[in-house]
C-alpha cells in the first residue's frame, strides 16, 4: 500500500499537468493558429501517403492495415512522448499543450472562413469560390453567393467538432497519445476515407474509424451548442433530436443539426463533389443562409470552442482528483 502512494502522486500530478497542457495549446492555437510552414500534420500526410503506396489495394483488408499502421504509429509516439514527460509536470504540461496546438485547427477554420466571407462582402465571388476550397472539398464553380455562405457554415460546424472538440475530449482522457491518434485518424479519413471508386473498399477502415472517435467530440459540440447560445438552445435541441439522424455522417449530422438551430438558418441541400452529386438533408427549420451568418457561425464556433476546453481542462483536472 505505502509502495503505491508514490505512483498515485505521480499519476495524480501529471492528470494535472495535462489539464494545464490542454488550456495552453488551447490557447496557443487561438493566438497562432496552424505554422504556416514546418507543420507537423504535413509530416503525417506524407507519412499515411508513403504507407498507402505501398499498401494500396481495392480491398479493406489492406485499407485497414494502413489505419493500423498509420494511427497506431502516432499513438505509439504519443506513448513515448507521455513516459519521457513522466514525474516532470512543467515538461509533461509543455508536451501536452505542443500536442494540442499541432492537432487543433479552430483558429485556421476561422481565418479561412473569415477569408471567404471578405471575397464574398466585397463582391468577389469568383474570388470566394476558389478560396472555399480551401474549406470544402465540393465543386464552387458554380455555387451562388448564398451557396458558398452555406459551405462555409456547413464547414464551420464540422470541423469544429472534428478539430476542436473531438481531440480535446480525446486529449483529456487520454493525453497526448489520444491527442494524435484523433488527429492520424482524422487526416486518414480526409486523405482516403472519402467516397469514390478509388477509396471505397480501401479507405473504409479509416473513414469508420473517424467516425467512432469523433463520436464523443460531436456530442460535446453539440452540448456547447446549446450553452454558447441559450437564447437559442431549444431551437438547436430540437434540430438535433429531429434531424442529425438523417445525415449520412454520425457526426457532422449533431453540429449541423445544432448549429442551424442555433443561428436559426437551414443547412443541407445539394452538393457537387466532381462528377458525384449529393443532395443532403435539410438541418433546421431557418432562412436560408446569408453571407453573413459566416460571421454568426464563427463567433459560435469560437464560443463552443472555449466551453469545449474549459470543459476538457476540468475533466483532466477531475480525473486528478480520482
Amino acid at each position: 500500500m505505502a509502495g503505491s502512494r508514490p505512483e498515485a502522486a505521480r499519476s495524480s500530478a501529471g492528470r494535472g499537468s495535462r489539464a494545464v497542457g490542454l488550456l495552453l495549446g488551447f490557447a496557443a492555437d487561438r493566438l497562432l493558429g496552424d505554422p504556416h510552414r514546418w507543420h507537423p500534420v504535413a509530416g503525417l500526410g506524407r507519412a499515411a501517403a508513403l504507407s498507402e503506396r505501398a499498401l494500396y489495394a481495392d480491398a479493406r483488408l489492406p485499407g485497414a492495415v494502413h489505419a493500423g499502421l498509420v494511427v497506431g504509429g502516432c499513438l505509439g509516439l504519443g506513448v513515448l512522448l507521455e513516459r519521457a514527460t513522466r514525474g516532470r509536470p512543467a515538461v509533461h504540461a509543455l508536451a501536452t499543450a505542443a500536442a494540442t496546438w499541432t492537432v487543433l485547427g479552430g483558429r485556421s477554420l476561422e481565418r479561412e472562413a473569415l477569408a471567404v466571407h471578405a471575397l464574398l462582402a466585397a463582391g468577389d465571388l469568383p474570388g470566394a469560390r476558389v478560396r472555399l476550397t480551401h474549406l470544402v472539398g465540393r465543386d464552387p464553380t458554380a455555387l451562388s453567393a448564398a451557396e458558398v455562405a452555406r459551405a462555409v457554415v456547413e464547414s464551420v460546424a464540422e470541423n469544429t467538432s472534428d478539430a476542436v472538440t473531438a481531440p480535446l475530449v480525446w486529449g483529456a482522457v487520454g493525453g497526448v497519445p489520444a491527442l494524435l491518434a484523433h488527429r492520424a485518424a482524422n487526416t486518414l479519413d480526409a486523405m482516403v476515407g472519402h467516397r469514390g471508386a478509388r477509396y471505397g473498399r480501401f479507405g473504409w477502415a479509416s473513414a469508420r474509424l473517424d467516425d467512432l472517435l469523433g463520436l464523443p467530440g460531436s456530442r460535446w459540440a453539440g452540448l456547447c451548442v446549446l450553452a454558447a447560445g441559450p437564447a437559442r438552445a431549444g431551437a438547436a435541441w430540437s434540430a438535433w433530436r429531429r434531424d442529425a439522424a438523417a445525415h449520412p455522417s454520425p457526426n457532422a449530422g449533431v453540429v449541423e443539426a445544432t448549429f442551424a438551430g442555433a443561428l436559426g438558418v437551414t443547412l443541407g441541400g445539394t452538393n457537387t463533389y466532381g462528377d458525384r452529386v449529393e443532395v443532403r438533408p435539410t438541418m433546421g427549420r431557418g432562412r436560408a443562409v446569408e453571407p453573413d451568418d459566416v460571421l454568426r457561425a464563427t463567433t459560435l464556433a469560437r464560443r463552443v470552442g472555449g466551453l469545449a476546453a474549459l470543459g476538457a481542462g476540468g475533466l483532466a483536472a477531475l480525473g486528478s482528483r480520482v
